[in-house]
């Protein structure tokens, strides 16, 4: 969902001197939705998960067409990808803002894929927005996140060897890309937090140590009598023999008994690397989706440069049948169809050119997506995008389900949820006090001064004491207190709103996502029975041309007609399976893999 989903609240115990109210001390991150807090008290962020931070959906990459480059990456290109015109422009199925998934009819040679898993079509309850947190079907389990692994492993860090995969492509991008990086600093920061908050009852030991001169010399009988030098009198310039002075003082307080504050930080803290996980995760689905928007853009202009070439082909034996009728002062034929024969191959010619464009742009996009080094070459393997088999799309409801079983988001805003009640909770404790177990000691010593032996006589020079006990503090700063309470509850109500945006965001890009593809697939079986009459018009107007029979403007209608149906049909089976992609995106699944 939005691009910064819930930056969770990490926090910390502060005791200081004997042991205080435990306090919130939520750690600053970067945020969309600004905090709010009362003085001395940085407010916990959860994200932004409003409305106007749902990204749009990325437009698939254009047709592209060789099969390897070396040229550099370009820099700072790793945002969503724009579109290069395709060969026969048209209306793409929108990939829609989904989560990343697993697609079908992965390419066939040795270095291929295994096909990927079908999407599930048992059928559940329909979803609903206000259905139990962190899901959209009422009553889901709220399941605890665990932190996801990308496919490949150590494998697709390594780089491959001949023409890359889709699967190869995607463990790659979901590995390299820099904001996999991102996100995984961030989730060990998260998990810093956490232990910071789940050693907050450790006590802080304050220690001093210290040394200095010259001290003046002071002389008694040990046991707090009158001075028994001269020197060692005062108001007058007589120091005696002066010396120097070492000394150590300590303090610490364990806590004992806090009324839940330091039970509800450490779970409060444990949602912190549930949260990194899940926007790591987040990361590698959107790195995971652009590389298969990449390499199938890659394979439209492959096909889109084929079908170029046999259009090209034909109209140039057209042509140089024109040519020969001419010669012949043949009646079939006129300089006119010259003219109109020569039209034709030039547009065919420039919609080359924008088809070589777009295999530039693509291949460049999965240089960058994969993380190759600049002097790498890359080959992608040559894949048909037409499907043999049926296209299954799941029903809606199927797809929810995963949604709900498998979107990071939910498993953050869930995580997001618990850390904000345990914020209330410790605020609410806030009132009572706290008990501990405080000690200390200090030990000075003076080498001019005597030690006193008398527990009654006063010695600041060659002091040693030590002490142990029981402390209860509190403060009561009742005002304050309310105010940050009431934030707390706040920033709680605050969030459970984000999570039913959330979640109405979900279910419309679940919706988008299996609407579009169902679209796209029909369009696709429409274009790829258009082809087939259109190969079968065009065979026979040039048979017929060929004989003599037929005119030219049914030869070149028939090769308009074939050249649009062709293109139109590599890009509506375009769309499928970048549709496939996007929605198998947005129920949490791994273009090209098995699950």
């Amino acid at each position: 969902m939005g691009r910064e989903v819930g930056r969770v609240i990490a926090v910390a115990m502060m005791l200081t001197g004997g042991i205080s109210g435990a306090q919130i001390a939520p750690s600053p991150a970067p945020s969309n939705a600004p905090g709010t807090g009362a003085p001395g008290t940085a407010a916990p962020s959860p994200g932004s998960l409003s409305p106007g931070t749902v990204p749009t959906p990325a437009p698939a990459p254009g047709p592209t067409g060789t099969g390897s480059s070396a040229a550099d990456p370009t820099p700072g290109t790793r945002a969503p990808l724009p579109s290069p015109s395709a060969v026969n422009p048209g209306p793409a199925a929108e990939p829609g803002n989904a989560a990343q998934g697993a697609t079908t009819g992965t390419p066939k040679p040795p270095a291929a894929t295994p096909g990927a898993k079908e999407l599930g079509t048992s059928p559940v309850a329909p979803g609903s927005g206000d259905g139990a947190r962190g899901d959209l079907t009422p009553g889901a389990p709220r399941g605890a996140p665990e932190e996801a692994r990308a496919p490949g492993g150590t494998e697709a860090t390594q780089a491959p060897r001949g023409p890359i995969t889709l699967a190869q492509l995607v463990a790659r991008a979901r590995t390299q890309d820099a904001r996999v990086a991102e996100a995984t600093a961030e989730l060990r920061k998260f998990q810093a937090l956490y232990d910071q908050a789940r050693w907050a009852w450790f006590p802080k030991f304050e220690i001093t140590l210290g040394g200095g001169g010259p001290v003046p010399e002071a002389r008694n009988n040990g046991l707090g009598g009158p001075p028994t030098t001269e020197a060692s009198l005062e108001g007058d310039w007589n120091f005696g023999k002066v010396g120097v002075t070492v000394f150590s003082t300590g303090n610490a307080v364990l806590p004992l008994y806090t009324f839940g504050k330091l039970s509800a930080l450490k779970k409060a803290g444990e949602q912190g690397p549930k949260v990194g996980a899940a926007l790591r995760e987040r990361a590698r689905a959107e790195a995971g989706f652009q590389a298969a928007q990449a390499y199938y853009g890659y394979q439209l202009a492959r096909a889109g440069l084929k079908q170029l070439e046999d259009v090209s082909k034909r109209l140039k034996d057209a042509g140089d049948k024109i040519d020969a009728l001419l010669k012949q002062d043949s009646d079939q034929v006129t300089k006119l169809d010259t003219f109109k024969l020569g039209y034709f191959r030039q547009l065919v010619e420039s919609q080359r050119a924008a088809a070589l464009q777009g295999e530039q742009f693509a291949l460049t996009a999965i240089r960058i997506l994969a993380g190759v080094e600049p002097d790498e070459q890359v080959e992608v393997v040559e894949e048909d995008l037409p499907l043999q088999e049926e296209v299954k799309v799941p029903d809606l409801e199927t797809a929810l389900r995963e949604a709900n079983e498998r979107r990071p988001e939910l498993k953050a805003i869930a995580a997001g949820i618990i850390a904000r009640e345990q914020e209330v909770l410790i605020r609410e404790r806030s009132y009572y006090p706290d008990l501990g177990l405080a000690g200390y000691y200090d030990i000075r010593w003076t080498s001019s001064a005597t030690r006193q032996r008398s527990p009654f006589a006063y010695d600041p020079y060659n002091d040693r004491t030590a002490g142990l006990g029981l402390v209860l503090r509190g403060t009561f700063d009742i005002p304050i207190k309310d105010a940050q309470l009431e934030q707390a509850r706040a920033e709680l109500d605050k969030m459970h709103a984000q999570e039913l945006t959330l979640k109405a965001g979900i279910r419309l890009e679940v919706t988008q996502a299996q609407g579009q593809l169902e679209a796209a697939y029909a369009r696709a079986r429409s274009f790829t029975e258009a082809e087939k009459n259109a190969k079968r018009w065009a065979t026979a107007a040039y048979a017929a041309f060929d004989l003599g029979t037929g005119d030219t403007r049914e030869l070149v209608d028939a090769f308009t007609a074939l050249a649009q149906a062709s293109a139109e049909r590599g890009k509506s089976w375009h769309d499928v399976r970048v549709g496939l992609a996007s929605l198998a995106r947005v129920t949490g699944a791994v273009p090209g893999a098995d699950e």
